[in-house]
């Protein structure tokens, strides 16, 4: 059962429409928690026949069984869970492959029948319907394989950015341009729910006009101005990565800089800029000063005074709040980190004595409190004036391959630079019409400017080009109803997507080229080539953060009263140690288990001081050995967090997570007009405070509702240790955590360490 990661990409590898070796699509078959997919669409090959028609059920003998004890309560009328058995028919069942995969599901997790059930057939023939219900469809899969039809897919926004990143070797943030993608199942690069409408399309346009501009540099750049936003959540209290050291809140980003100039930068504060009730009182009677630090690249450039008395004296209070600005600071081109940040004046709250819980967050709206430090709101770059030039970037030396010394020259490096580009950006494969077309755009740009603005303008035109934006797929002549095989470059594109997130390079296009990716062995050579190289970060930032659902976690906001310690910088540690965490299992090509069972983990001393982890000092990550309550995924703050509301834990959260993302069984949704637990059991009963368990025992007493959380529940609770935050705990609501728990099988379990090997 303990079966290599890598093993388990290959099963995702199959459904993206890469091939894998035969011997490596035998050991996922025999992986219990990844063996199903979602249909037969996405189904690995089937086993050998001979392998078929050992211990299986006939026909007519699957008939008898689902009539005995299935079709009696799944009938047409009642249809619980949405599935009827009353016209159940083995010999067809290929037929209907959706409902086979339910049923199959539900056999091997030993949920249906249901272990409390009056009738319930031997586990022999439990084992033994289940795996001919598999035989049946996995026969017709192979005997006509229907691989499903493509939709027309384009970048989403993730795929856009690190796609600029890799052609450009520039950063942008992407967010700006691109409306949200669609999620579906937790992803957001599903085509089938993929909408391209007029905002998308003119997002798309703004964003090759700028990342165009940005990229080869603007000699004749205007003044603009681009907002930073500082997070809701964000502490002003401790020190924010990126800033020098020494100082505390603010903000800090990676801005580009279209051209060398001046430039302005103004910080927003809201309009008290001290604490409520003391902090002005502090500075004025203590003599408590507060400056604002700006650095470029770390190095100081100017050094503002907060003024107690700013919002009696600056005159653009209101909405605007209170601003500071620097005077015009020459920069450079390119990108360059920016760093606002108050200067650390004590190592604690400034208010001790008066606000001993420092809560002072960004928004004084979520958590204003009595604490004396300012709140700044965001931070604004405006310029450029005074342009000078354009200074040699990243981007300028991966695009200006060549440079014209005539005029005569132009075209001819032109061509050559427009070539290089759109080989890669198109995914490998051009023709001349692709050159003639973004040389047509080079002209008009050299006849509005220069030989740099013609480049620029073509650039833009390819950015543009569906080439780019979508992931086209050529299909053989005449196939309209025949399955095909992927072209070699469009495997080798799926492939690049899907463990970098991004373009194909030379070497797998190469590869492709070659038709060395249609061998197990030249597979496994590529794949095993890309999980080095450091662009498989993507696997555990994009393809492993959307599978655990960790984007849920910007939605949790924790009750600030009631866990003062939260904030973005706790939650960006949280994310981060799931991804290092994730990234090991597949870099060290450990066991799937160990997702649930590795004693180690990855933190920082921010995450250790909340785990409660001794000997860990700086913001660097490092592994650790953790105790046995918090091993594997089931003990990380982020999957606790992001399961929990915000004054309490949710069981219901918690185990509809553990079934629908690690067990792949969602329960079906809960009938129309069930009250949620806060609206139907009250903390507090008889004068005797409830625990979450007695709460949702109350709960359950409504019998539409026990049918599901019979399931559900007991796997949330036995993770109930864990607080929102995902701290641990002995006591809920002043009663002790009460952890021990049955499955709906029957299996006893204690707490976080029970639940894993219950789930093994």
């Amino acid at each position: 059962m303990t079966r290599a990661v890598f093993a388990v990409l290959g099963t995702v590898l199959i459904g993206v429409g890469v091939g894998v070796s035969a011997d490596t699509a035998t050991q996922i078959k025999q992986r219990p928690l990844t063996r199903r997919s979602a249909g037969p669409a996405t189904r690995p090959a089937a086993a050998p026949p001979a392998r078929l028609a050992t211990g299986l059920l006939s026909s007519e003998a699957q008939n008898r069984l689902v009539s005995e004890y299935c079709s009696v309560c799944h009938d047409d009328e009642v249809k619980p869970g949405g599935v009827t058995l009353e016209h159940f028919d083995a010999a067809r069942i290929d037929q209907h492959a959706d409902l086979a995969e339910r049923m199959i599901r539900k056999l091997r997790a030993g949920m249906m029948p249901p272990p409390q059930a009056t009738s319930r057939p031997p586990e022999e023939a439990i084992k033994a319907f289940a795996a001919s219900l598999e035989a049946r469809v996995d026969e017709a899969a192979a005997r006509q394989p229907n691989p499903g039809k493509r939709t027309f897919q384009r970048l989403n926004r993730a795929e856009y950015a690190r796609s600029i990143h890799d052609l450009l070797d520039l950063d942008v943030d992407i967010n700006a341009f691109l409306p949200p993608d669609t999620i579906s199942g937790g992803f957001d690069n599903i085509a089938d729910v993929q909408a391209f409408s007029p905002t998308l399309m003119e997002g798309y346009l703004r964003a090759a006009s700028q990342i165009s501009r940005l990229a080869v540099g603007d000699r004749n750049a205007s003044p603009t101005s681009v907002t930073y936003k500082i997070g809701r959540t964000a502490s002003q209290t401790r020190h924010v990565d990126g800033a020098p050291m020494g100082t505390r809140g603010g903000i800090s980003v990676v801005h580009v800089f279209p051209a060398d100039g001046d430039y302005v930068i103004k910080m927003s504060m809201h309009n008290e800029p001290l604490g409520g009730i003391f902090g002005r009182t502090t500075m004025l009677t203590m003599g408590i000063s507060e400056q604002v630090e700006v650095s470029v690249n770390g190095e100081r450039v100017a050094l503002l005074d907060v003024s107690p008395r700013m919002s009696e004296t600056d005159q653009q209070t209101g909405l605007n709040g209170l601003e500071l600005k620097t005077p015009p600071i020459h920069i450079s081109a390119g990108p360059q980190r920016i760093s606002a940040a108050f200067i650390q004046r004590l190592d604690g709250p400034v208010d001790d004595l008066i606000a001993p819980l420092e809560n002072t967050l960004a928004d004084v709206n979520i958590s204003f409190g009595v604490t004396s430090m300012p709140h700044m709101r965001d931070m604004t770059v405006l310029g450029p004036n005074n342009v000078t030039g354009v200074s040699e970037t990243a981007s300028r030396r991966k695009i200006f391959t060549c440079r014209p010394t005539t005029a005569s020259e132009e075209q001819r490096c032109a061509a050559d630079i427009v070539q290089n580009l759109i080989t890669q950006a198109y995914r490998g494969v051009t023709n001349d019409s692709d050159l003639r077309d973004a040389m047509t755009f080079y002209a008009q740009g050299r006849k509005k400017g220069d030989f740099e603005n013609g480049v620029r303008m073509a650039l833009q035109s390819m950015l543009m080009s569906p080439r780019f934006l979508f992931r086209l797929e050529s299909a053989p002549s005449k196939t309209a109803s025949q399955t095909y095989a992927l072209a070699d470059k469009d495997l080798a594109t799926r492939l690049s997507f899907f463990l970098w997130n991004t373009l194909p390079d030379a070497e797998l296009m190469k590869a492709a080229a070659q038709g060395l990716l249609r061998t197990p062995e030249g597979l496994e050579k590529q794949v095993r080539r890309m999980l080095a190289d450091h662009r498989s970060e993507s696997l555990s930032s994009r393809f492993a953060a959307q599978w655990l659902r960790l984007q849920d976690l910007d939605l949790i906001h924790p009750d600030y009263l009631l866990y003062p310690q939260y904030d973005d910088t706790l939650a960006q540690s949280m994310r981060h140690e799931t991804e290092l965490f994730f990234d090991s299992i597949v870099h060290d090509d450990r066991s799937v288990l160990d997702l649930l069972m590795a004693d180690y983990s990855f933190v920082n001393e921010r995450l250790a001081t909340h785990y409660g982890i001794p000997n860990v000092t700086g913001s660097a990550f490092r592994r650790v050995v953790l105790p046995e309550y918090r091993r594997g995924l089931l003990g990380q703050g982020s999957i606790l967090t992001l399961t929990s509301v915000a004054d309490r834990t949710s069981p219901v959260l918690r185990g509809k997570w553990v079934m629908e993302v690690l067990l792949g069984t969602p329960p079906p949704p809960p009938p129309p007009n069930v009250p949620l637990l806060d609206d139907s059991t009250k903390p507090v009963s008889g004068g005797k405070r409830l625990s979450t368990r007695e709460r949702m025992e109350e709960h359950r007493k409504d019998p539409t509702c026990n049918s599901c959380h019979r399931v559900i529940d007991p796997l949330g609770l036995a993770l109930d240790n864990f607080d929102v935050t995902g701290a641990w705990r002995i006591k809920d609501n002043e009663v002790p955590v009460d952890a021990v728990g049955d499955l709906y099988d029957g299996t006893k379990m204690n707490g976080p360490a029970g639940l894993r090997q219950a789930l093994l």
